[in-house]
Protein backbone atom coordinates (compact mmCIF):
# COMPACT_ATOMS: atom_id res chain seq x y z
CA UNK A 1 0.00 0.00 0.00
CA UNK A 2 1.35 3.46 -0.85
CA UNK A 3 -0.02 6.92 -0.26
CA UNK A 4 1.44 10.42 -0.45
CA UNK A 5 1.83 12.51 2.68
CA UNK A 6 3.92 15.56 3.58
CA UNK A 7 6.90 15.23 5.89
CA UNK A 8 7.74 16.12 8.56
CA UNK A 9 4.29 15.55 9.98
CA UNK A 10 2.40 14.74 13.13
CA UNK A 11 1.71 11.03 13.47
CA UNK A 12 -0.60 8.94 15.55
CA UNK A 13 1.52 5.98 16.62
CA UNK A 14 0.08 2.72 17.93
CA UNK A 15 1.65 -0.41 19.36
CA UNK A 16 -0.64 -3.41 19.34
CA UNK A 17 0.72 -6.04 21.72
CA UNK A 18 -0.70 -9.27 23.04
CA UNK A 19 -1.34 -7.74 26.47
CA UNK A 20 -1.56 -3.97 25.95
CA UNK A 21 -2.56 -1.56 23.18
CA UNK A 22 -0.67 1.76 23.35
CA UNK A 23 -1.62 4.78 21.26
CA UNK A 24 0.03 8.21 21.26
CA UNK A 25 1.23 11.14 19.17
CA UNK A 26 4.70 11.89 17.80
CA UNK A 27 6.23 14.26 15.30
CA UNK A 28 8.07 12.36 12.58
CA UNK A 29 11.79 12.63 13.13
CA UNK A 30 11.58 13.10 16.91
CA UNK A 31 11.88 10.60 19.77
CA UNK A 32 9.37 12.04 22.24
CA UNK A 33 5.96 10.42 22.30
CA UNK A 34 3.11 12.14 24.13
CA UNK A 35 -0.59 11.76 24.96
CA UNK A 36 -0.06 8.01 25.34
CA UNK A 37 -3.09 5.93 26.26
CA UNK A 38 -2.70 2.32 27.39
CA UNK A 39 -5.59 -0.15 27.40
CA UNK A 40 -5.78 -3.96 27.66
CA UNK A 41 -5.84 -5.55 24.22
CA UNK A 42 -9.22 -7.08 23.37
CA UNK A 43 -7.62 -10.29 22.18
CA UNK A 44 -6.62 -13.73 23.35
CA UNK A 45 -5.60 -12.65 26.85
CA UNK A 46 -9.06 -11.24 27.65
CA UNK A 47 -11.42 -13.25 25.45
CA UNK A 48 -9.67 -16.57 25.01
CA UNK A 49 -12.93 -18.49 24.59
CA UNK A 50 -13.67 -16.76 21.27
CA UNK A 51 -12.64 -18.16 17.89
CA UNK A 52 -9.47 -16.70 16.30
CA UNK A 53 -11.38 -14.85 13.56
CA UNK A 54 -13.74 -13.30 16.10
CA UNK A 55 -10.74 -12.17 18.13
CA UNK A 56 -9.06 -10.68 15.06
CA UNK A 57 -12.20 -8.68 14.28
CA UNK A 58 -12.47 -7.52 17.88
CA UNK A 59 -8.82 -6.46 17.98
CA UNK A 60 -9.11 -4.48 14.74
CA UNK A 61 -12.27 -2.73 15.92
CA UNK A 62 -10.49 -1.67 19.10
CA UNK A 63 -7.38 -0.54 17.21
CA UNK A 64 -9.45 1.56 14.80
CA UNK A 65 -11.43 3.14 17.61
CA UNK A 66 -8.42 4.08 19.72
CA UNK A 67 -6.46 5.51 16.79
CA UNK A 68 -9.46 7.54 15.63
CA UNK A 69 -9.73 9.11 19.09
CA UNK A 70 -6.12 10.36 18.78
CA UNK A 71 -6.38 11.86 15.29
CA UNK A 72 -7.55 15.20 16.65
CA UNK A 73 -6.48 16.35 20.11
CA UNK A 74 -7.29 19.63 21.89
CA UNK A 75 -4.71 22.31 21.09
CA UNK A 76 -2.99 20.18 18.43
CA UNK A 77 -3.12 20.10 14.66
CA UNK A 78 -4.89 17.06 13.23
CA UNK A 79 -2.60 14.09 12.59
CA UNK A 80 -1.51 13.69 9.00
CA UNK A 81 -0.64 10.00 9.06
CA UNK A 82 -0.74 6.87 11.21
CA UNK A 83 2.07 4.44 12.06
CA UNK A 84 1.27 1.08 13.67
CA UNK A 85 3.47 -1.64 15.11
CA UNK A 86 1.79 -5.03 15.14
CA UNK A 87 2.56 -8.15 17.18
CA UNK A 88 2.82 -10.72 14.40
CA UNK A 89 4.78 -11.70 11.30
CA UNK A 90 4.09 -9.33 8.42
CA UNK A 91 4.88 -9.36 4.70
CA UNK A 92 6.66 -6.48 2.97
CA UNK A 93 3.33 -5.17 1.66
CA UNK A 94 1.80 -5.02 5.14
CA UNK A 95 -0.20 -8.25 5.42
CA UNK A 96 -0.21 -9.73 8.93
CA UNK A 97 0.16 -13.48 8.52
CA UNK A 98 -0.54 -14.56 12.10
CA UNK A 99 -1.27 -13.16 15.55
CA UNK A 100 -0.29 -15.87 18.06
CA UNK A 101 -0.47 -13.60 21.12
CA UNK A 102 -3.43 -11.61 19.74
CA UNK A 103 -5.91 -14.17 18.43
CA UNK A 104 -4.08 -17.47 18.77
CA UNK A 105 -4.78 -19.91 15.96
CA UNK A 106 -5.35 -19.41 12.23
CA UNK A 107 -7.39 -16.45 11.00
CA UNK A 108 -7.60 -14.67 7.66
CA UNK A 109 -4.44 -12.84 6.48
CA UNK A 110 -4.89 -9.22 7.56
CA UNK A 111 -3.78 -6.29 5.32
CA UNK A 112 -3.68 -4.06 8.37
CA UNK A 113 -2.44 -0.86 6.68
CA UNK A 114 -5.03 -1.07 3.90
CA UNK A 115 -7.86 -1.80 6.33
CA UNK A 116 -6.93 1.12 8.56
CA UNK A 117 -6.48 3.46 5.61
CA UNK A 118 -10.01 2.67 4.45
CA UNK A 119 -11.46 3.13 7.92
CA UNK A 120 -9.53 6.27 8.92
CA UNK A 121 -9.08 8.06 5.62
CA UNK A 122 -5.38 8.73 6.26
CA UNK A 123 -2.10 7.20 5.06
CA UNK A 124 -1.09 4.31 7.30
CA UNK A 125 2.41 2.93 7.78
CA UNK A 126 2.70 -0.52 9.40
CA UNK A 127 5.52 -2.72 10.65
CA UNK A 128 6.07 -5.71 12.88
CA UNK A 129 6.39 -4.63 16.52
CA UNK A 130 9.90 -5.94 17.08
CA UNK A 131 11.03 -4.35 13.81
CA UNK A 132 9.67 -1.06 15.13
CA UNK A 133 11.34 -1.48 18.52
CA UNK A 134 14.69 -2.21 16.87
CA UNK A 135 14.54 1.11 15.03
CA UNK A 136 14.45 2.94 18.35
CA UNK A 137 18.00 1.70 19.00
CA UNK A 138 19.35 1.77 15.44
CA UNK A 139 21.00 5.19 15.71
CA UNK A 140 22.63 4.44 19.07
CA UNK A 141 24.03 1.01 18.17
CA UNK A 142 27.12 1.26 15.93
CA UNK A 143 27.40 -2.50 15.40
CA UNK A 144 24.86 -5.09 14.23
CA UNK A 145 22.52 -6.10 17.04
CA UNK A 146 19.65 -8.42 17.84
CA UNK A 147 16.71 -6.96 19.73
CA UNK A 148 14.52 -9.48 21.54
CA UNK A 149 11.26 -8.73 23.29
CA UNK A 150 10.35 -10.95 26.23
CA UNK A 151 6.79 -10.22 27.29
CA UNK A 152 3.60 -12.19 26.68
CA UNK A 153 5.52 -13.85 23.85
CA UNK A 154 9.03 -13.71 22.40
CA UNK A 155 10.09 -12.13 19.14
CA UNK A 156 13.41 -10.93 17.78
CA UNK A 157 14.88 -8.92 14.93
CA UNK A 158 18.47 -8.58 13.76
CA UNK A 159 19.44 -5.06 12.64
CA UNK A 160 22.43 -5.08 10.31
CA UNK A 161 23.83 -2.55 7.83
CA UNK A 162 20.89 -0.21 8.29
CA UNK A 163 18.17 -2.79 7.71
CA UNK A 164 16.24 -5.51 9.49
CA UNK A 165 17.30 -9.00 8.40
CA UNK A 166 14.02 -10.40 7.08
CA UNK A 167 12.64 -11.55 3.75
CA UNK A 168 9.82 -10.09 1.67
CA UNK A 169 7.27 -12.60 2.95
CA UNK A 170 7.94 -11.71 6.57
CA UNK A 171 10.02 -14.76 7.45
CA UNK A 172 12.65 -14.16 10.10
CA UNK A 173 12.62 -12.72 13.57
CA UNK A 174 10.14 -15.20 15.03
CA UNK A 175 12.52 -17.14 17.25
CA UNK A 176 9.73 -17.42 19.80
CA UNK A 177 8.35 -20.23 17.63
CA UNK A 178 11.56 -22.22 17.55
CA UNK A 179 10.82 -25.73 18.86
CA UNK A 180 12.95 -26.32 21.96
CA UNK A 181 10.95 -29.00 23.83
CA UNK A 182 9.95 -32.06 21.79
CA UNK A 183 7.86 -33.72 24.50
CA UNK A 184 4.25 -34.44 23.58
CA UNK A 185 3.07 -32.68 26.74
CA UNK A 186 5.37 -29.66 26.32
CA UNK A 187 4.03 -26.23 27.26
CA UNK A 188 1.41 -24.97 24.80
CA UNK A 189 2.14 -21.97 22.57
CA UNK A 190 -0.53 -19.44 21.56
CA UNK A 191 0.05 -20.37 17.91
CA UNK A 192 -1.33 -23.85 18.59
CA UNK A 193 2.00 -25.65 18.77
CA UNK A 194 3.85 -26.96 21.80
CA UNK A 195 7.34 -26.61 23.18
CA UNK A 196 8.17 -23.37 21.40
CA UNK A 197 10.66 -20.96 22.95
CA UNK A 198 7.93 -18.39 23.56
CA UNK A 199 5.85 -20.95 25.42
CA UNK A 200 8.71 -21.51 27.88
CA UNK A 201 10.83 -18.36 28.25
CA UNK A 202 8.21 -15.61 27.84
CA UNK A 203 6.39 -13.99 30.74
CA UNK A 204 3.40 -16.25 30.17
CA UNK A 205 5.61 -19.31 29.77
CA UNK A 206 7.68 -18.61 32.88
CA UNK A 207 4.51 -18.01 34.90
CA UNK A 208 3.03 -21.30 33.68
CA UNK A 209 6.27 -23.05 34.70
CA UNK A 210 6.55 -21.55 38.19
CA UNK A 211 2.92 -22.40 38.91
CA UNK A 212 3.55 -25.98 37.79
CA UNK A 213 6.67 -26.15 39.96
CA UNK A 214 4.71 -24.85 42.97
CA UNK A 215 2.02 -27.48 42.47
CA UNK A 216 4.60 -30.25 42.06
CA UNK A 217 6.67 -29.36 45.14
CA UNK A 218 4.37 -27.99 47.82
CA UNK A 219 7.04 -27.94 50.54
CA UNK A 220 9.52 -25.89 48.48
CA UNK A 221 6.72 -23.54 47.46
CA UNK A 222 5.69 -23.10 51.09
CA UNK A 223 9.22 -21.90 51.92
CA UNK A 224 9.20 -19.42 49.05
CA UNK A 225 8.33 -15.74 49.27
CA UNK A 226 5.77 -16.50 46.56
CA UNK A 227 3.58 -18.45 49.01
CA UNK A 228 2.59 -15.30 50.88
CA UNK A 229 1.21 -13.07 48.08
CA UNK A 230 -0.50 -16.06 46.46
CA UNK A 231 -2.03 -17.36 49.68
CA UNK A 232 -0.25 -20.65 49.09
CA UNK A 233 -2.26 -21.29 45.90
CA UNK A 234 -0.01 -21.96 42.86
CA UNK A 235 -2.58 -20.65 40.38
CA UNK A 236 -2.69 -17.34 42.27
CA UNK A 237 0.98 -16.56 41.55
CA UNK A 238 1.26 -13.46 39.35
CA UNK A 239 4.05 -12.29 37.06
CA UNK A 240 4.52 -9.24 39.27
CA UNK A 241 5.01 -11.35 42.41
CA UNK A 242 7.23 -13.81 40.52
CA UNK A 243 9.50 -11.02 39.24
CA UNK A 244 9.67 -9.39 42.68
CA UNK A 245 10.61 -12.67 44.37
CA UNK A 246 13.29 -13.42 41.78
CA UNK A 247 14.78 -9.93 42.14
CA UNK A 248 14.83 -10.36 45.92
CA UNK A 249 16.87 -13.56 45.61
CA UNK A 250 14.14 -16.08 46.45
CA UNK A 251 15.66 -19.48 45.66
CA UNK A 252 12.46 -21.14 44.47
CA UNK A 253 11.58 -18.26 42.12
CA UNK A 254 15.11 -17.89 40.74
CA UNK A 255 15.57 -21.59 40.03
CA UNK A 256 12.25 -21.76 38.22
CA UNK A 257 13.19 -18.66 36.23
CA UNK A 258 16.61 -20.12 35.44
CA UNK A 259 15.01 -23.23 33.96
CA UNK A 260 12.73 -21.09 31.80
CA UNK A 261 15.65 -19.02 30.51
CA UNK A 262 17.83 -21.96 29.50
CA UNK A 263 16.34 -22.31 26.01
CA UNK A 264 16.61 -18.54 25.50
CA UNK A 265 20.33 -18.81 26.27
CA UNK A 266 20.56 -21.58 23.68
CA UNK A 267 18.84 -19.29 21.18
CA UNK A 268 21.38 -16.51 21.79
CA UNK A 269 24.24 -18.99 21.44
CA UNK A 270 22.76 -20.28 18.19
CA UNK A 271 22.35 -16.79 16.72
CA UNK A 272 25.89 -15.81 17.68
CA UNK A 273 27.35 -19.02 16.29
CA UNK A 274 25.31 -18.80 13.06
CA UNK A 275 25.67 -15.11 12.13
CA UNK A 276 28.23 -13.60 14.49
CA UNK A 277 26.10 -10.85 16.04
CA UNK A 278 27.66 -9.86 19.38
CA UNK A 279 25.10 -7.43 20.77
CA UNK A 280 21.78 -8.62 22.25
CA UNK A 281 19.30 -6.08 23.62
CA UNK A 282 16.26 -7.24 25.60
CA UNK A 283 13.02 -5.33 26.07
CA UNK A 284 9.46 -6.33 26.96
CA UNK A 285 7.51 -6.15 30.18
CA UNK A 286 8.80 -9.39 31.69
CA UNK A 287 12.50 -8.85 30.94
CA UNK A 288 12.44 -5.26 32.15
CA UNK A 289 10.49 -6.15 35.30
CA UNK A 290 13.24 -8.60 36.20
CA UNK A 291 15.99 -6.09 35.38
CA UNK A 292 19.53 -7.13 36.29
CA UNK A 293 18.22 -10.48 37.57
CA UNK A 294 17.20 -11.31 34.01
CA UNK A 295 20.69 -10.50 32.68
CA UNK A 296 22.44 -12.37 35.51
CA UNK A 297 20.49 -15.60 35.14
CA UNK A 298 20.46 -15.49 31.35
CA UNK A 299 24.19 -14.77 31.42
CA UNK A 300 24.77 -17.73 33.74
CA UNK A 301 22.97 -20.03 31.33
CA UNK A 302 24.69 -18.54 28.27
CA UNK A 303 28.10 -19.14 29.86
CA UNK A 304 27.03 -22.70 30.64
CA UNK A 305 25.90 -23.29 27.04
CA UNK A 306 28.92 -21.48 25.66
CA UNK A 307 29.54 -19.12 22.76
CA UNK A 308 32.23 -20.55 20.50
CA UNK A 309 35.48 -18.60 20.84
CA UNK A 310 34.31 -16.27 23.64
CA UNK A 311 35.35 -16.30 27.29
CA UNK A 312 32.91 -15.66 30.16
CA UNK A 313 33.49 -11.90 30.23
CA UNK A 314 32.91 -11.50 26.48
CA UNK A 315 29.87 -13.76 26.64
CA UNK A 316 28.16 -11.78 29.41
CA UNK A 317 29.12 -8.48 27.77
CA UNK A 318 26.92 -9.33 24.77
CA UNK A 319 23.74 -8.98 26.86
CA UNK A 320 22.03 -5.70 27.77
CA UNK A 321 18.58 -4.35 28.62
CA UNK A 322 16.83 -1.68 26.59
CA UNK A 323 15.32 1.47 28.06
CA UNK A 324 13.14 0.85 31.11
CA UNK A 325 9.83 2.01 29.65
CA UNK A 326 7.14 0.57 27.41
CA UNK A 327 7.46 3.08 24.56
CA UNK A 328 9.93 1.09 22.44
CA UNK A 329 7.51 0.34 19.63
CA UNK A 330 5.85 3.77 19.69
CA UNK A 331 9.16 5.61 19.40
CA UNK A 332 10.58 3.05 16.99
CA UNK A 333 7.65 3.11 14.59
CA UNK A 334 7.91 6.90 14.60
CA UNK A 335 11.62 6.67 13.79
CA UNK A 336 11.01 4.10 11.08
CA UNK A 337 8.23 6.18 9.55
CA UNK A 338 10.51 9.24 9.55
CA UNK A 339 13.26 7.25 7.83
CA UNK A 340 10.83 6.16 5.13
CA UNK A 341 9.03 9.49 4.76
CA UNK A 342 11.85 12.04 4.54
CA UNK A 343 10.75 14.59 1.94
CA UNK A 344 7.17 14.34 0.58
CA UNK A 345 6.95 10.81 -0.77
CA UNK A 346 5.00 7.57 -0.67
CA UNK A 347 4.36 6.00 2.73
CA UNK A 348 5.71 2.49 2.54
CA UNK A 349 4.67 -0.59 4.45
CA UNK A 350 7.48 -2.82 5.62
CA UNK A 351 7.69 -6.21 7.28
Amino acid sequence: MTALTPAPCDLVVADLGGTTLRVGRITAGTSEVHDVKRVPTNGLGRYGALAPQELQDRVMEQLTREIAAHLTRPGQAPAQAVAVSFAGPMTADGVVLAGPTLWGGPAAPLPVADVLTQRLGLPVFAANDVTAAAWRYAAAEPEPFCLTTVSSGIGNKVFRHGEIVIDQLGYGGEIGHWLVDHAEDAAPCECGGRGHLGAIASGRGALFAVRAAAAADASAFARSALAGPSGGVPEAITNEAFAAAARAGDTFARESLRRSLRPLASAVSLLFTAIGVRRYLFVGGFALALGDTFLTLLGDELVRVGCFGLDEYATRAMLALGEDDDDHCLIGIGQLAAARLGAPRAVEVTA
